[in-house]
């Protein structure tokens, strides 16, 4: 019999014994929690309370570069100092550890009846926002309650309500300020402005003695205010080669605004002082100087590194050349101003350079503007590299080059110059009829007909007189190309922020091509032209124009530091052709300046044995500024180099609009060669 087993049933737990239980699990956990966090608690407060003492200091440190560090120093190419650094006293101000707005505005007064100030400085709302901390009843009188209660709504802002505040003080409560309340407000703004560590510049210029005797006699009683100094570029030469040395941004004004963000994402401050414009704008990132380093720590500025001062550039210019340079234009244009015929003339320029390794050792250009009944010389130098004109018969040189290059012309090949005639336009002439000359005399002569012909047979053209002329426009793309590996219609890389490649056209009529060769077509600058008979002396390699030497590290006294670069000789391209073509080209220069038929006589004395090439060339003016060329005018330029057989300078000079053919009076004046003469004279006397 089997004997069956009876189930057992077993009581449930109690919810009060499971709730129980789990309470004392929880419990234990918690317990063993908080003895580990207690431990932890223990080690960070005791065991490591000094490593993280420190690390908490190393969070509360910022680092801060403050104080102005003068700027590089510039030099000649003969160590002459053309600009330094001069220090310049500032009323400045530190604001210290718990100063209140009360004591802040008691110091803006006491500052204010002892110093002078610019008050056109002064904006409008500076005033009304420190009317407002003089009278803070008014200010709060101008809200509403309900302007009030949208605060706690969290519908309006407390800047919205000091905006409002702001808004509503009438000028008539402003009027009401006297003369003192406004200078100490502008004081007030000027010690707040930036980061509350950050040294404030309450007064930057025209620091009197008086002034600094105050402020250095009273320093007790005026606390965070104190005498520093900032700088002032300071010019050896005052205005020579000043354009192309360049401004920098003022103390007051910092980077500039449009400038701002790129300055910014270099690591500049808002205040920081950069160059504005040419060398001090090239070369920034050299002649701008370290500031001094300092630790923040506890609203507290401790110095960890001094400013250095800018790294020294010692540029290509020769100061006592440049300054002769200048006088001769001065001199020159005011000369001619007082001849016949020049009535739209007002101004020259001259480049010197050595064409052995492209440095500029003078470049100038001087204007003439009208006061009255005399004339007043201006500064124009950086016309140079911005101010194209038609130049005329000086880019020959580059023209026959190019009929060589093409096999077009041969060595000693003569041609018949006579008036050409394209049918429905005016006849294209040399100044007078040559007759049969070879490729010397043309250059010598001033042919443009030799070019002409020249051109006619790069193109391909079928030439019969006044009837249509068909080309190959290629021809506009073989000389332009050419003229381009001259530095003619393009940049020529010279070391500065700004430069202008001149006016260049897209037509492809047979005429123009004509007036192309012959210089009378598109327009370069002097730069442009000084490359071009550089490239022409070095046998076509075009070098790169430059006005830096080397850099020099900054040294803590006034001598020279090591060379940190030194600049030479840099080539663009070179022009692939036959050196035959080149000795020609120069013989042909030579013809110029020495053959008894040549008409660039008088540009060097004999004893320089210069050469070179004269040009005259149609330009057009709009006189009245409405738009449209109403007025034609006659510019001359001359490109050249001496001494002919071992080359070590060559000179630019041109002179836009020197006359004109509408004149009765049938006179051009010979400024261009006069200029010429006289700087090659001193040249080669020294």
């Amino acid at each position: 019999m089997v004997k069956m087993m009876k189930k057992v049933k077993r009581k449930k737990p109690s919810i009060e014994r499971v709730f129980s239980r789990r309470i004392f699990i929880l419990t234990i956990f918690l317990s063993v929690l908080f003895l580990i966090l207690s431990f932890q608690l223990y080690d960070v407060m005791y065991i490591k309370r000094n490593t993280y003492q420190e690390k908490l200091k190393h969070l509360q440190k910022s680092i801060i570069y403050q104080d102005e560090a003068p700027r590089g120093r510039i030099y000649d190419r003969n160590y002459n100092l053309l600009v330094d650094n001069q220090e310049i006293p500032m009323i400045t101000y530190q604001k210290g550890k718990k100063v209140t707005t009360k004591e802040e505005i008691n110091l803006a007064y006491t500052i204010a009846y002892h110093i002078q100030l610019d008050l056109s400085k002064l904006y409008e709302r500076n005033l009304k926002e420190f009317y407002l901390l003089l009278y803070p009843k008014v200010g709060n009188s101008k809200i509403t309650k309900e302007e009030y209660a949208k605060v706690d709504e969290r519908k309006l802002t407390l800047s919205d309500i000091e905006n409002l505040k702001i808004s509503r003080i009438t000028k008539e409560e402003l009027e009401g300020l006297s003369e003192i309340d406004k200078k100490a407000a502008l004081v007030y703004y000027l010690m707040n402005k930036g980061y509350s560590y950050e040294m404030k510049k309450v007064k930057t210029s025209e620091v009197s003695p008086k002034e600094i005797a105050y402020i250095v006699e009273n320093m007790d009683n005026l606390p965070g205010f104190k005498i520093t100094s900032s700088y002032e570029r300071i010019y050896y030469y005052q205005d020579t080669l000043k354009s192309l040395l360049g401004n920098i941004s003022s103390i007051e004004q910092g980077l500039p605004l449009e400038l701002k963000d790129y300055y910014l994402e270099k690591g500049y401050s808002l205040n920081d002082r950069v160059g504005l414009s040419y060398l001090e704008k090239q070369y920034e990132e050299q002649l701008k100087g370290q500031k001094a380093i300092y630790e923040l720590s506890n609203n507290e500025l401790t110095l960890v590194k001094e400013g250095i001062r800018g790294n020294d550039l010692v540029l290509t210019i020769d100061i006592n050349l440049q300054r002769e340079v200048e006088k001769i234009l001065e001199e020159e244009v005011l000369l001619t101003k007082s001849q016949a015929n020049t009535k739209f003339y007002n101004r020259s320029f001259a480049v010197v350079q050595d064409p052995k390794t492209g440095d500029i050792l003078a470049m100038s250009g001087k204007q003439a503007l009208e006061q009255g009944n005399s004339y007043t010389i201006v500064d124009c130098t950086t016309m140079i590299l911005t101010s194209p004109m038609t130049v005329g018969s000086v880019v020959k040189g580059a023209s026959l080059l190019t009929g060589y290059d093409q096999g077009v012309v041969k060595i000693g090949e003569y041609i018949l110059d006579e008036c050409i005639k394209i049918q429905s336009t005016p006849k294209k002439c040399s100044w007078r009829t040559l007759g049969n000359i070879n490729d010397i005399e043309a250059l010598a002569l001033s042919s443009n007909v030799y070019q002409f012909k020249v051109a006619m047979r790069v193109a391909k053209a079928n030439y019969q007189y006044d009837r249509p002329l068909a080309i190959d426009d290629s021809a506009f793309d073989i000389y332009r190309k050419m003229y381009h590996e001259f530095g003619l219609g393009v940049k020529t890389g010279i070391d500065l922020p700004v430069e202008s490649t001149g006016y260049t056209s897209d037509s492809r009529e047979a005429g123009h091509l004509l007036d192309y060769v012959m210089g009378q077509f598109e327009t370069y600058t002097p730069l442009q032209l000084s490359q071009y008979i550089t490239t022409m002396v070095n046998n076509g390699e075009r070098l790169t124009p430059h006005l830096l030497l080397r850099i020099h590290q900054s040294t803590e006294g006034h001598e020279l530091g090591e060379v940190i670069k030194e600049y030479g000789r840099e080539v663009l391209n070179q022009i692939d052709t036959k050196q035959e073509y080149f000795d020609r080209i120069k013989q042909g220069f030579y013809a110029v300046t020495h053959a008894s038929y040549g008409i660039g006589h008088g540009y060097f004395s004999y004893q320089n044995n210069g050469v070179g090439k004269t040009g005259t060339s149609e330009s057009f003016l709009d006189t009245n500024g409405d738009g449209v060329i109403d007025q034609e005018t006659i510019s001359t330029a001359f490109v050249g180099y001496a001494p002919f057989d071992n080359p070590e300078m060559t000179i630019v000079v041109t002179s836009p609009d020197v006359s004109y053919p509408s004149s009765r009076v049938d006179y051009t004046s010979m400024v261009t060669r006069r200029i010429t003469k006289r700087i090659t004279d001193y040249y080669f006397s020294r």
